[in-house]
């Protein structure tokens, strides 16, 4: 590392002042002074929305219910740091290495404790040559150059031959991320000829169950936990895989066992709640969401809508009195927070409906749906809930406005069928099927005049076209499609322009977050960028 220490900068991760002093010290003996500290995971996050730092130096357990590895995957997930800034855990932990196997977002390299200055010299001089070694791949990747860089992993796989397995994992994580789940499938298979590598396994059950091949990507998930039950990735996606196939009860098993192993994961406990309050499941609903609401109203990441799911489970089971008090904390612990009014609101209306105030709960509901905006992010189940809550207090109008945003962010004919079998268990049957009728009709309506544009070549209109359509349905997957296509089809036959191309990007992004399965997502991103080639243009990957 010499010539290039004095250069780095470094954040520590550790809630022991004396470890954190010892931490800094051997830093210092390596050359790198340009150093942070951080106590705990809320400190640190605060601290790299504001900085990139080269290196992250992590304890394993960092108190209060956190660990290192919750915090990377937080940190990866909210793109708080660039694929650059390498991620070393420190660990006194032996099985730390059975726990991470199998893992999605592994970090760059871990050290086991007690360690002496030499090893963590050379165990950041490794983690750095590495880094050298993917750094033009990493810029591809977030340059959203998806083709090149899974070409540069193809290249890097020959001129860096100590590196060739985690190059393959790169190329099949980037080949799974384009929608070419087939094609990840067989790198990962290529992976596990060589040798069985337990994140090989899990990938090769995720481009499985992007095929919905559900039953082969259990069995691989299965025959991964029967290795080592500490495969936590492993139990979520046979959750998930469950979960695809209606195997709810089961899913919920596979999420428990999961939470049993690491009790503090938030994201996991929320989902159990959910399954729990689908399942009809409410004393264990109620019990897992305040769990999660009391843990997450200190969380850099928390969500307004735990409280709502909370209310729901208290007044499931009677317990009016305890909603009122969760309705209280959701004011006064979710301040400040974009959906907190939503989420009030909706709550109130709850209560005051399980308590008889139909006045009340008339407006509140009333002021939920004002404030219901698409620029709030609110899921799917909320909205449902609000759309009971109007029929309930026979806002019809309300309702049906509410509904039709629900299906107008549907990905598809079966997720609209979904809201139309919800209204039929509310006993309006009839509201949903002309909803959805209506909708169906939009969306083909949409799709035939925008094709007509183009076939015509009025590719400028097609665009205008399929955008409005976009903006009237932002989450139907055929919607999304077919206007990325559209300004494809206006650059192809137009000529480069970057604000098309932008645009097209945002929308392939979100058609590969709503559906990565999807068929025709490989080739929507080999036709981008196919012609960010011929244009000798620059594909920018905007957050």
């Amino acid at each position: 590392m010499a010539g290039k220490v004095e250069d780095l900068t470094v954040l520590v991760v550790e809630n022991q002042s004396n470890m954190r002093t010892q931490l800094r010290n051997m830093l210092a003996t390596c050359g790198i002074t340009k150093l942070q500290a951080a106590q705990s995971a809320g400190t640190a996050i605060r601290k790299l929305r504001d900085e990139v730092f080269d290196i992250i130096l992590c304890e394993y357990h960092l108190g209060e219910g956190q660990d290192g590895q919750h915090f990377l995957e937080d940190i990866r997930n909210h793109h708080l740091i660039p694929l650059s800034t390498l991620f070393i855990m420190v660990t006194g932990e032996r099985s730390y290495e059975r726990v991470v196997g199998a893992a999605e977002l592994a970090p760059n390299d871990y050290i086991l404790k007690p360690f002496a200055p030499d090893l963590l010299r050379n165990r950041l001089e490794r983690a750095l040559n590495k880094r050298e070694a993917f750094m033009h791949a990493w810029q591809l990747v977030e340059a959203g150059n998806a083709a090149d860089a899974i070409t540069a992993c193809e290249e890097g796989e020959l001129k860096y031959p100590a590196y060739a397995i985690d190059f393959l994992r790169l190329r099949a994580e980037l080949l799974a991320n384009t929608g070419r789940a087939e094609d990840a499938q067989a790198v990962y298979e290529k992976v596990l000829e060589r040798r069985a590598v337990p994140w090989a396994k899990l990938g090769l059950a995720k481009a499985l169950h992007m095929r919905k091949r559900y039953d082969e990507a259990e069995q691989v998930l299965i025959g991964l936990l029967n290795e080592s039950e500490q495969y936590l990735d492993a139990w979520d996606w046979l959750a998930k895989t469950r979960e695809a196939v209606g195997a709810l009860a089961e899913a919920r098993a596979a999420l428990e066992k999961a939470s049993e192993l690491s009790p503090h994961t938030l994201r996991r406990m929320r989902r159990i709640g959910e399954v729990a309050l689908e399942l009809g499941d409410l004393e264990t609903a109620e019990r897992t969401l305040n769990e999660v609401v009391r843990k997450g109203k200190y969380s850099d990441f928390r969500d307004p809508e735990d409280h709502v799911k909370l209310v729901k489970a208290q007044l499931g089971v009677g317990a009016s009195d305890r909603a009122s008090a969760t309705m209280r904390d959701l004011e006064r612990s979710m301040q400040g927070l974009p959906k907190t009014e939503l989420c009030k609101a909706l709550s109130s209306a709850m209560v005051f409906a399980q308590q008889g105030d139909s006045a009340k709960a008339t407006e509140a509901a009333e002021r939920a749906v004002n404030l219901l905006d698409p620029r709030l992010g609110a899921t799917t189940a909320l909205k449902k809930d609000l759309a009971k809550v109007c029929i309930e207090q026979k806002l019809e109008t309300q309702a049906a406005d509410v509904v039709m945003d629900i299906m107008r962010n549907a990905a598809d004919d079966a997720a609209v069928d979904g809201v139309t079998k919800m209204l039929g268990e509310l006993g309006r049957p009839e509201l949903g099927s002309s909803l959805a009728q209506k909708m169906k009709s939009e969306v083909r309506d949409m799709m035939g005049e925008g094709a007509r544009m183009a076939q015509r070549g009025d590719y400028e209109g097609a665009v205008t076209h399929m955008l409005e359509a976009v903006r009237r349905m932002p989450g139907n997957t055929m919607v999304l499609y077919n206007a990325a296509l559209a300004l494809l089809k206006y650059i192809e036959h137009c000529g480069w322009d970057a604000h098309h191309a932008e645009q097209a990007r945002g929308l392939i992004d979100r058609l590969q977050k709503a559906d990565p399965g999807n068929p025709k997502l490989g080739a929507l991103h080999l036709y981008f960028d196919g012609l960010v080639k011929r244009f000798g243009a620059r594909s920018d990957k905007r957050g």
